[in-house]
């Protein structure tokens, strides 16, 4: 069996800027992704902007031509398509990695359709597939849902949406102007201050005036079939409710970081330990990159700051 110089683990944006890295370098490359392509983005709201621009999110030299300053959901998809077919990238999509075992010479990876060896291993599978779960009873009834896609099916429902950052208000604002009774039930004092910059004032006004009603420095509690609880700083109160969208953020494959070996930071935030000269882990061989890096600080690394990491790991690896 052939020894690739690299299997990388996640087809996102940052495993394609890795590929694309060795496949420059002449490197014998491979990217397994347990997904379609972009899997995370993917799964984005189907209506949502970027807040960067679309040079910041170009990679491998290829030009990003968008319709507005502020790219959508679907031109991203379609970016990304093209550069993986443009450069040709080995990539096999809807295979997942299940056993990662050190050999003689780097690693055996399994996956779900076949064995590979491998002298490195790159990890970059982001976190937008595993959400934080509220960790409440009522929290697997179906109206729950942690990925919010579009507005149309909260036409003339009663909607609480839990959180208060962009994928929240996005929500809170789309199946509001779509027809839904919106409640926000916010842990914090205000809206987050990392809502991009056209959506704060909008969903600041729109609670002001009451067409959202806003719960803050409050916590979902319970969720029944018609109904949840809400505990707030004058009580638990009770509100009807069809639907519950449950925007509290993700967090990396912590399972995956585990079975590899790496070792993580004694804190919240988990972060994994690497080298940040050239994004090898604890563990030789293996290498990071993109927002895997900052643990459950998912606010550190995007698409346009770790780009870089692609270059630093081949030019760690190649000779």
């Amino acid at each position: 069996m052939n020894t690739l110089d690299i299997l990388i683990i996640g087809g996102g944006p940052i495993g394609l800027a890795c590929g694309l890295a060795a496949q420059q370098a002449g490197l014998d490359y491979l990217i397994v992704e347990k997904g379609a392509l972009v899997n995370s983005l993917y799964h984005y709201p189907a209506n949502m902007t970027f807040f960067s621009t679309s040079e910041k999110l170009e990679i491998g030299g290829v030009p990003f031509v968008s319709l507005n300053a502020k790219p959508t959901r679907n031109e991203a998809l379609e970016y990304y398509r093209r550069v993986a077919e443009s450069h040709r990238l080995d990539i096999n999509l809807y295979e997942q990695v299940e056993n990662v075992v050190k050999a003689q010479t780097g690693y055996q990876v399994q996956t779900s359709k076949a064995v590979y060896h491998t002298r490195n291993i790159v990890l970059a599978t982001g976190f937008y597939d595993l959400p934080v779960l509220l960790c409440i009873p009522g929290e697997d009834l179906p109206k729950v849902t942690h990925y919010y896609k579009e507005p149309h099916p909260y036409f003339r429902q009663k909607v609480v949406v839990v959180g208060a950052n962009n994928s929240a208000v996005d929500a809170a604002l789309e199946t509001y102007r779509k027809g839904a009774e919106v409640t926000m039930v916010v842990k914090g004092p205000e809206i987050g201050d990392r809502v991009k910059y056209w959506a704060r004032p909008d969903i600041v006004n729109r609670i002001e005036e009451g067409a959202i009603k806003a719960y803050f420095n409050a916590e979902l509690t319970h969720v029944y079939p018609r109904h949840v609880d809400i505990r707030t700083p004058e009580g638990v109160i009770s509100i009807e409710n069809d639907y519950v969208i449950a925007a509290t953020g993700y967090q990396p494959n912590f399972a995956l970081l585990d079975m590899l070996g790496i070792r993580l930071c004694d804190n919240d935030v988990r972060a994994p330990e690497y080298n940040p000269e050239t994004q090898e882990s604890n563990q030789p061989g293996i290498y990071l990159a993109g927002v895997v890096c900052g643990g459950m600080d998912t606010h550190v690394w995007f698409i346009e700051n770790s780009r870089v990491h692609a270059d630093k790991i081949v030019q760690h690896i190649t000779p």
